[in-house]
């Protein structure tokens, strides 16, 4: 008689495959806990950004060089911020996730507030950023005239920044906790209410740009708020109230952070550097129209598997702190699996339809036979995009971040661009040069990464999966230190 997949103590492990029944057993079980996971926070991650979607079209009807400015605020400053902020925010999927999988349930809101002080503080430091935008995007090479558009729209949108301070942590406390259902609910809500405040706001009140912008940070606040709300009043195993604990030990808690910032960071900036090199290029309105079009879709393709990485994160942190090395790797396998068909399912319906699907976005010929010029680099991207985001999830639910950093560097800024100016500027291939060039250090990364997870040791990512738990928990912190400290600040 075949043993059974999964033995009777919810902390064992699976036992090892070994028929097609039990691979089918295992595969149906990891893919329902991956998008009890994954789904809401995937449709979450729609919901934000149709947010920023939804503002260039309510913008774009003002006029054409307003469209411009608010895109590259979003797309390059937001772009450059977010990217920092939700990498460092990262860390918490990490030590939240091992945590409530050890049943260190108590930590998860001190973890939270030490996030908070950590982006917060970042904020403050990359503040210039936003308030000096118009200067920066000059430097850039961006028009004098749409630069001061954008630097002024930036500088409005300065509370939204500071939200995700606090939005971002309170998200990753939930996603470690499985309540992913809320987080769906309120991006729903918010996406609604932003399209009506963008309505009144624009068109009704008539405050324009301005108008986009207050809709912005009402937006960002509402979501941080209510989501701190929720924690609040339905989270009570995970949050004990504020604690002067989320100071203890904060240094060794920003160096993850940093490490999770950098390796997040790098690779969100990667694909937007390709926007400022094509701005250089000869015929630049077709090339940058092209080029956005294709990463408007690429854009909303990444969010679906954004989605599955944190899922990914989640199930492989959470299997850790269970000290249940078989289920994590089982999880990553079948996570891959599934990205890696829905990657190739894209790219099939993209070579299709690339004489057609840049009809939604122009009526333009000349773009639009551009924009079929760049399918099949589209298509290659997008399979890759299904392979690369949930070995990032993967890595953050390890705590990899330091590694997967100097890989993304080596990659991405060592190999991919320098081949893409390359090919770009000296071989005069343009756009698809550029493109290509970066492609190849996208897949350089990829193949290390499948590599670095083949030769995963599952058995030591647990034993240091413990030690990590124990050196944030065991070392200065336990439950009564956190009873105490709340008692403190009640008083």
């Amino acid at each position: 008689m075949e043993a059974p997949l999964l033995n009777g103590a919810v902390n064992e492990d699976y036992e090892a495959v070994r028929s097609l029944k039990e691979a089918k057993l295992v595969f149906w079980t990891e893919t329902v806990k991956l998008w009890k996971i994954g789904g809401p926070i995937l449709f979450n991650m729609l919901c934000q950004y149709g947010m920023i979607s939804i503002t260039n079209i309510f913008v774009g009807h003002i006029g054409e060089i307003e469209l411009s400015a608010v895109a590259i605020s979003l797309t390059v400053t937001g772009t450059f911020s977010l990217g920092l902020l939700l990498g460092m925010g990262s860390a918490l999927e990490t030590l939240c996730g091992q945590a409530f999988g050890a049943g260190k349930v108590q930590m998860l809101g001190v973890y939270m507030q030490r996030s908070w002080i950590i982006l917060l503080t970042t904020c403050i430091i990359l503040s210039p950023l936003y308030i000096f935008a118009a200067p920066i995007l000059k430097l850039l090479g961006e028009q004098d005239d749409l630069a001061d558009l954008a630097g002024s729209f930036t500088v409005l949108t300065i509370p939204q920044f500071f939200s995700l301070a606090i939005e971002l942590p309170t998200a990753k406390f939930l996603q470690a906790q499985g309540k992913v259902n809320a987080l769906a609910w309120i991006g729903f809500v918010a996406l609604l209410l932003h399209i009506l405040m963008l309505y009144l706001f624009i068109f009704v009140f008539g405050w324009g740009m301005t108008g986009a912008a207050i809709a912005y940070d009402l937006s960002g606040w509402g979501i941080a708020i209510v989501q701190v709300i929720y924690v609040i009043g339905w989270c009570n195993e995970g949050w004990h109230g504020l604690s002067w604990s989320a100071f203890t030990d904060i240094w060794g808690f920003v160096r993850l952070s940093v490490a999770s910032g950098v390796m997040i960071c790098l690779e969100v900036w990667y694909m937007t550097s390709i926007i400022i090199l094509v701005g250089h290029l000869n015929n630049a309105v077709v090339a940058v129209g092209s080029l956005s079009i294709c990463m408007n879709l690429n854009g909303w393709e990444s969010m679906l598997f954004v989605g599955i990485s944190a899922g990914v994160s989640v199930r492989v942190s959470n299997e850790l702190g269970l000290g249940r090395p078989r289920a994590a790797k089982y999880a990553v396998y079948v996570t891959l699996f599934q990205s890696l068909l829905v990657g190739l399912s894209f790219m099939v319906i993209v070579l299709i339809t690339k004489s057609h699907f840049a009809i939604i976005f122009t009526n333009s010929k000349e773009l639009q036979k551009a924009v079929a010029k760049l399918a099949y680099l589209l298509g290659i991207t997008m399979v890759l995009n299904s392979v690369q985001p949930v070995i990032s999830g993967v890595a953050v639910g390890g705590g990899w971040q330091a590694l997967v950093a100097y890989i993304n560097i080596g990659c991405y800024y060592l190999f991919g661009i320098p081949i893409g100016y390359l090919l770009g500027y000296t071989a005069h291939l343009g756009v698809q040069g550029l493109w290509g060039g970066m492609i190849c250090g996208t897949a350089l990364q990829t193949l290390i990464l499948v590599i670095v997870l083949y030769r995963t040791n599952w058995n030591k990512e647990v034993e240091q999966s413990g030690e990590r738990i124990q050196k944030w928990t065991g070392r200065d912190i336990n439950p009564e230190k956190i009873a105490a400290a709340d008692s403190e600040i009640g008083d």
